[in-house]
């Protein structure tokens, strides 16, 4: 159906049906089995399993690997609002302590749900919304370090949405430019989102697996982004390395 398609007559009560498997299945647990679902929402179990067939198909829901039951997928994930972890004292600490060797703002992000969320944002220089550069990741350097991490980013960013002239909005170029973040562990946007400022992130990574965990940027003067000074790029990683084992 799409977007333009009025509802019929039964397609309300289908939705509503398919969003009572979704919250029976996210209350009972992985595991929970065809037959439980059926049971417990009184629908005939023809209407349950191509309900949760569906389900399958559109990855909001998976079947386990024993096919004996069910859990919430990769989608479903995405229909709740991720509350922010606040990080350890130790890392705060930390934090507060590059704050105190630049003038630039400071700000950890954490990408422990596959999303960019500002964890420690810098009180005295406020970032842009955390909201935007979630959405948005192209047009932040914590945001490209995340999709440098993707097999394919063209699938994760719906719009490489225009913030200033200088936004980047060709894919082929952005996809040059994330390979190079990939290989660096550093990223940058210098006047992408504002035009006269600059961030540059590194990457913090689990100190076992290599994950991708976290992120720390310092911003500043567009223009000194663009060309940052050696010491300060060694300073951020410094502390970004002491903050891996603290962040895992």
């Amino acid at each position: 159906m799409s977007p333009e398609t009025p509802l019929s007559g039964r397609q309300p009560k289908a939705v509503r049906s398919a969003l009572a498997v979704l919250e029976e299945v996210a209350a009972a647990g992985p595991g929970v089995t065809a037959k439980e679902i059926s049971a417990a929402l009184k629908l005939p179990p023809a209407t349950t399993y191509r309900l949760l067939n569906l389900l399958v198909g559109e990855e909001y829901l998976v079947r386990l690997p024993d096919l004996r039951g069910f859990a919430l997928g990769r989608r479903a994930g995405r229909l709740a609002t991720p509350v922010p972890v606040r990080p350890p004292a130790a890392a705060r600490a930390i934090v507060e302590h590059l704050r105190q060797r630049v003038r630039w703002g400071v700000h950890l992000a954490s990408y422990r749900t596959g999303r960019l969320t500002l964890v420690d944002p810098d009180p005295d220089h406020p970032p842009s919304d955390g909201a935007l550069l979630a959405r948005y990741p192209h047009v932040s350097a914590l945001g490209k370090l995340l999709l440098a991490e993707q097999a394919d980013w063209r699938a994760v960013v719906r719009e490489l949405r225009s913030f200033t002239e200088r936004t980047i909005v060709d894919a082929d170029r952005l996809d040059a430019e994330l390979a190079a973040v990939a290989r660096d562990g550093l990223a940058r946007q210098c006047g992408e989102l504002l035009e006269r400022k600059g961030c540059l992130a590194v990457a913090i990574r689990d100190v076992v697996t290599g994950e991708l965990v976290a992120g720390l940027a310092v911003s500043g003067p567009a223009e000194r982004v663009a060309e940052p000074n050696a010491e300060l790029v060694a300073l951020v990683r410094d502390h970004a390395g002491q903050l891996a084992p603290l962040l895992a």
